[in-house]
């Protein structure tokens, strides 16, 4: 029986085959999708217009997507840095809500009375992003300690902090935070604490700036510095990291400690640059979507900040070709779950090749041997 798949004698590492690749996952997955929109009567075509459109055809759907994206960008290089370090870390969400809940505790002067002194913008900003980062820091560093130092299951232990920090969140916004109502909710931020918008239209603000600065910070680190270096390894073979002298554990600890920080500025963002206050139930699975970002970026620093926007935007347009083509929710979803598992199995293109009938045997294709006795 022929077969479709043969294995390359190397893996099509350069940057044109593994754009081309995962163009052909998204191309194949909006073909796919198109399907379900026919018993509804709805234009394939129409509808991605209004998608797209809707989420990159106007200032105004540019900058909502970019406030989407910002987030996701964050907890996307969160993931990166982590598990480089060899963690199975997913609390981001966690160290989003502690992060947020940092941030407007800052915010609000730190409550009830408020802070003895008056805070210049000179020194808000530094004190905000420094409480808001070293709150997921330690959030996520704690999860760390137990693995390196007990050894237990760093999934299940930050999967399980995730839920810890929500109710936290909602003890903070029923009880102490809790402002004048009926809604789980703090009083609105004082509007000098703000981040400031960059487009007004689609209101995109002064985030997206801190994402992609330190989309560029964590390319560095990782890829020329000696701290990444030594991450890096201690996550592809610890024995070896050991036997030429890292500190496995401590490298661990730092990158779930950094992760963590990274993902408490995208708690940050979304309080005082979107919500303006804190609420119950603001993350929304901010946390989880920004590993999936990771993963499409094959975990490459750079590569996450489009394909953040790229996710953001179908997350805006989403909801217009919902709109306008008379599309139930769930085909939008199933929609970007398609675009989320082709890209994913398109990284087998660039370990086999297709076989196509009288083309077998090409040059670049480990050739079929044939042992016999």
């Amino acid at each position: 029986m022929p077969r479709l798949l043969e294995r390359r004698l190397a893996p099509a590492d350069s940057r044109q085959a593994i754009a081309f690749t995962t163009l052909l996952a998204v191309a194949c997955a909006f073909a796919l999708a198109s399907l379900l929109f026919l018993p509804y009567g709805a234009n394939p075509l129409e509808a991605y217009g209004h998608l797209l459109g809707e989420g990159f055809g106007s200032p105004r759907g540019l900058g909502q997507s970019l406030v989407q994206a910002t987030p996701l960008i964050l907890v996307a290089q969160a993931t990166i840095v982590t598990w480089r370090s060899g963690l199975g870390y997913i609390g981001f969400e966690g160290c989003f809500l502690v992060g947020a809940a940092a941030a407007a505790w800052v915010a609000l002067g730190g409550l009830p009375g408020g802070f003895p002194w008056a805070l210049s913008s000179l020194l808000f900003w530094p004190l905000v992003l420094a409480a808001a980062f070293a709150a997921g820091a330690v959030w996520a560093g704690a999860v760390a300690y137990l693995r390196v130092r007990f050894g237990g299951n760093d999934v299940l232990i930050s999967l399980m902090a995730n839920f810890v920090a929500a109710l936290l969140v909602q003890y903070l916004v029923s009880g102490p935070m809790r402002a004048v109502g009926d809604l789980p909710q703090t009083q609105r931020l004082p509007a000098e604490t703000w981040l400031p918008y960059l487009l007004t239209e689609g209101r995109t603000h002064a985030g997206i700036l801190i994402a992609v600065a330190l989309s560029f910070v964590v390319w560095v680190l990782m890829r020329a510095t000696p701290l990444g270096f030594e991450i890096i390894v201690s996550g592809l073979n610890p024995r070896a990291a050991r036997y030429g002298g890292v500190e496995v554990a401590r490298r661990q600890m730092l990158a779930a400690g950094l992760g963590g920080g990274l993902a408490a500025l995208a708690g940050l963002c979304a309080v005082l640059g979107v919500q303006h206050r804190l609420m119950d139930g603001l993350a929304g699975g901010v946390g989880f979507i920004g590993v999936v970002v990771a993963l499409l970026a094959r975990l490459n620093p750079l590569a996450v900040i489009p394909t953040a926007i790229l996710y953001g935007g179908l997350e805006v347009g989403g909801n217009a070709m919902q709109r306008e083509s008379g599309l139930p929710t769930s085909a939008v979803l199933i929609l970007e779950s398609l675009v989320v598992l082709l890209v994913l199995a398109s990284e087998l293109l660039r370990h086999y090749r297709l076989v196509l009938p009288g083309r077998r045997g090409e040059e670049g294709v480990a050739p079929t041997v044939k042992v016999t006795r």
